[in-house]
């Protein structure tokens, strides 16, 4: 599957790369954000994903344990294009997604949402996202809402970078 790309995409793997977040522990601070927002939209699933070059991995996740998956069917390659929340109400009648692994394997998606998790200007790491076996609707106040729960994961970020870098005074 080919999978869309920004056009600030090196200076995103960089900014990303430079958190120190990947690959690292889970973090009870990102769990219950997840837990949260799972429970908020009651939803059967909720992540946190982070964008590398070739994967997408997962830094929390509710409803499902997995790891990270490949990036060429990771829904949030589109999220990460903006700074809107990005949304599939049903992935089975949508062209980008219905032959996604994702959606016609044992996972079977069907409703996605997912808010940028915006770093900076241009620099959106990942998603914090929704994920449901059926389709449903969201609404533009759901979409606000959801990335304020998005803005509570890159201040998670931001302050772990902070004291993985602390500045030298």
């Amino acid at each position: 599957m080919d999978y869309p790309v920004g056009p600030h995409e090196e200076e995103r793997l960089a900014a990303l790369l430079e958190t120190g977040i990947l690959d690292t522990a889970s973090d009870p601070a990102f769990d219950a954000i997840t837990g949260e927002a799972q429970r908020h939209f009651d939803v059967p699933m909720c992540l946190v994903t982070l964008l590398d070059r070739d994967r997408q991995w997962i830094k929390s996740a509710q409803g499902i344990c997995l790891p990270e998956t490949p990036r060429d069917i990771a829904f949030c390659n589109y999220t990460i294009l903006s700074d809107e929340v990005f949304v599939v109400e049903d992935a089975r009648a949508d062209d980008r997604f219905k032959s996604n692994p994702a959606v016609t394997g044992d996972m079977g998606i069907r409703f996605y949402a997912g808010a940028p998790l915006i770093y900076m200007k241009n620099i959106r790491l990942g998603a914090l996202c929704l994920l449901d076996t059926k389709p449903r609707t969201f609404s533009r106040g759901d979409r606000a809402e959801l990335q304020i729960y998005a803005e509570r994961v890159v201040a998670e970020i931001a302050a772990r970078e902070f004291t993985l870098h602390p500045s030298h005074e």
